[in-house]
């Protein structure tokens, strides 16, 4: 009995690792939303902050920070303070196709979701093989994974943003 509960004891403090799934989750349903929204056959556009996943997919500073960006619509009568899709990083793109997500340890010891897609397959030239990365970072609130912020990477500059960083500064008004 001894030996059983000592190697118990000894992982008690480390913290869970998450299941692949189960922390893709909350981005597998924004990608899901995302694809939707491009494939032409949307019916009508998914709100990836709407009521109902901000608060169910995205961690309470997330949706605080939204919350104060969201006093500042990007144009008059929007419902976002953002004029553009914050996941494909502009305001065109194709049906997105060749989507892949992957469950990683990012540099700093967070965890993250990695989403690559090709969103300008339908275009000609060399964009439509461009693959465009997205990287969510995840924290755990109420024992469920969540998304903390969203990474958006230029795919011809590499230029990285985080959004968390770009709501304060809308909500500041700048």
């Amino acid at each position: 009995m001894t030996t059983i509960a000592l190697p118990l004891v000894t992982f008690a403090g480390f913290p869970a690792i998450s299941d692949g799934a189960e922390i893709q989750a909350p981005v597998q349903e924004i990608m899901d939303a995302t694809v939707e929204n491009w494939s032409g056959d949307a019916a009508e556009w998914i709100d990836i902050f709407g009521p109902g996943k901000l608060d169910k997919l995205y961690s309470k500073d997330f949706a605080a920070k939204y919350g104060e960006a969201l006093k500042h619509p990007a144009m008059e009568e929007a419902i976002s303070p953002f004029d553009y899709d914050v996941i494909v990083n502009g305001q065109d793109a194709c049906p997105l196709e060749g989507l892949t997500l992957t469950s990683q340890v990012a540099a700093d010891g967070k965890e993250e979701v990695v989403a690559s897609f090709r969103k300008m397959a339908c275009a000609d030239g060399p964009e439509a093989q461009t693959v465009s990365t997205v990287r969510f970072e995840m924290v755990t609130e109420d024992r469920k994974p969540l998304i903390d912020d969203i990474m958006m990477e230029n795919a011809e500059t590499k230029e990285k943003r985080l959004l968390k960083a770009e709501m304060v500064t809308i909500a500041k008004g700048e």
